[in-house]
C-alpha cells in the first residue's frame, strides 16, 4: 500500500512543468498533432458481473483544443462497479470504466493553449458539458442543466464515452486537470473523484478552524475526506460501524473515531457536529445521524445508497438542522482541490495493480477489503 508521495514518478519528466505550479516549454515542431493511431487497448465488460478482457477502442483523431493522454493510472471507484453491475440502472455494454485517470500529454491539438507535451494531467468524472448554462458559466459543469458527459458510460458525438481502463484517452483542453509535481501521478489518480467528491462539500458547507465535522465512513471516499478535513483545520470524526479501522482514522487525521454499531454513540455525540458528511452507500437510519448535528448543522450525502431513505421531519426542525446532496466538483473546483492536495502533502492511500487483477479488485472492494483505493497500472492494460 502506499500514502502521500511527493516529487517525480515514472509519469512525469524532466524540464516539463504542470498546469498549476509554472511555466511550460512551448510546443516544438516535432510535438505537432501527428498521425498516432487512434486505437487503443483498453479492458471493458460485456455485461453484469461478465469478467473484464483486454479489448481495442477507437480514440477521436485530435481536434484543434483536444489533448490526448497517455493514461499512467485509473483508479477504480466504487461508481465503476455500480456501472459494470448495471446497478444504477441501464448500462451500454461493452463498457469501459475509470474515471479516476492520471497521466501525462502525449499530443495536443493546434489551437491548444492550456497544455504542452509532457505535462503531467488528469481526468475526472465528466469530460464535456454544454458549456453555455448558467450552472457551465458559472464554473459548476457537474451540475450542467443539459447534463455533462460522463467520462465513461455518457455519449459523445452520437458515440458512447469510454473511460481510463484503457493506454490513452482524448479530452477537450477545458475538462483536463494540472497535477502538480508535488503528487504522485498514482496517488493523484483517486483525486480525481474521491478528492473532489470531499471536497468540494467541506468547502462549501465551511469546514475549518472552529468546526466539528464527522466523516461517515473510512473507506475510498471518507479517507480523503478525514485527510482534507484535518487539513482544512476542522475538529474531525470518523463514524465508522466498528472500530478495527480506528488506528488508521487516526493516523490520517481524525481526531475522534466511534462505532456506530455501538447505541451508545449517538447518545454521547448528540447534538455535537456541524457538518456530518455521509460516504457510504448504504441504507442509513437517517433521524439518529441527523440527532448529532448542532443548530444550523447540516448532513451531506455524498454516497448513492441502492434504495431511498427516509427521515422525520422533527429530525430536521428540530435545531433548524439541514439534509443535503453534493456531487464532485467543476472544473475549476477540482483543480484548486489538487493544487491543496500538493500543498498539503496529501495523495490517497493506494494498492496498485495490474489490469488481470480488476474483477479481484471489484469483489475485495464489495467485501471493504482494501485500504484505501485500487489504482491500475495502465502499462498492464
Amino acid at each position: 500500500m502506499r500514502g502521500e508521495q511527493c516529487g517525480r514518478d515514472r509519469g512525469s519528466q524532466e524540464g516539463t512543468a504542470c498546469a498549476s505550479c509554472g511555466p511550460r516549454r512551448p510546443r516544438t515542431r516535432s510535438e505537432e498533432p501527428s498521425t498516432v493511431p487512434t486505437t487503443v487497448n483498453a479492458r471493458s465488460t460485456a455485461g453484469p458481473r461478465v469478467p473484464f478482457q483486454r479489448t481495442t477502442i477507437e480514440r477521436r483523431d485530435l481536434r484543434p483544443e483536444d489533448v490526448r493522454i497517455d493514461i499512467a493510472y485509473a483508479g477504480i471507484c466504487h461508481s465503476d462497479i455500480h456501472t459494470a453491475r448495471g446497478e444504477w440502472g441501464a448500462t451500454n455494454y461493452p463498457l469501459v470504466p475509470g474515471h479516476e485517470i492520471a497521466g501525462t500529454v502525449a499530443e495536443v491539438g493546434s489551437a491548444v493553449t492550456k497544455y504542452a507535451v509532457g505535462d503531467r494531467v488528469g481526468v475526472g468524472c465528466f469530460v464535456d458539458s454544454c458549456r453555455e448554462c448558467e450552472n457551465c458559466l458559472a464554473g459548476e459543469e457537474q451540475y450542467c442543466l443539459q447534463g455533462e458527459t460522463g467520462t465513461y458510460g455518457g455519449v459523445q458525438d452520437g458515440k458512447p464515452t469510454d473511460g481510463g481502463y484503457s493506454q490513452q484517452i482524448v479530452v477537450a483542453q477545458d475538462y483536463v486537470l494540472g497535477i502538480p509535481e508535488g503528487i504522485g501521478l498514482d496517488v493523484a489518480a483517486p483525486l480525481l473523484c474521491a478528492g473532489i467528491t470531499l471536497y468540494s462539500p467541506l468547502k462549501h458547507w465551511g469546514a475549518g478552524p472552529g468546526t466539528k465535522v464527522a466523516v461517515v465512513g473510512l473507506g475510498g471516499l471518507g479517507h480523503m475526506g478525514v485527510k482534507i478535513a484535518h487539513a482544512l483545520g476542522a475538529e474531525v470524526t470518523v463514524l465508522s460501524q466498528s472500530l478495527k479501522k480506528q488506528e488508521d482514522g487516526l493516523r490520517l487525521g481524525a481526531d475522534h473515531f466511534f462505532a456506530t454499531s455501538d447505541p451508545e454513540t449517538f447518545q454521547q455525540l448528540r447534538g455535537r457536529f456541524d457538518l456530518i458528511v455521509n460516504t457510504v452507500s448504504a441504507t442509513l437510519d437517517l433521524d439518529a445521524y441527523l440527532g448529532m448535528l448542532r443548530v444550523n448543522g447540516t448532513l451531506v450525502e455524498v454516497g448513492a445508497p441502492e434504495q431511498p431513505m427516509t427521515e422525520a421531519a422533527f429530525s430536521l426542525i428540530q435545531n433548524r438542522r439541514s439534509l443535503a446532496g453534493s456531487k464532485i466538483g467543476g472544473i475549476r473546483e477540482t483543480q484548486e482541490m489538487l493544487d491543496f492536495c500538493a500543498e498539503h502533502g496529501l495523495g490517497a492511500e493506494i494498492e496498485v495493480i495490474s489490469a488481470d487483477q480488476i474483477d479481484e479488485a471489484y469483489e475485495r472492494i464489495v467485501a471493504s477489503d482494501v485500504r484505501y483505493r485500487f489504482v491500475i497500472d495502465a502499462s498492464t492494460v
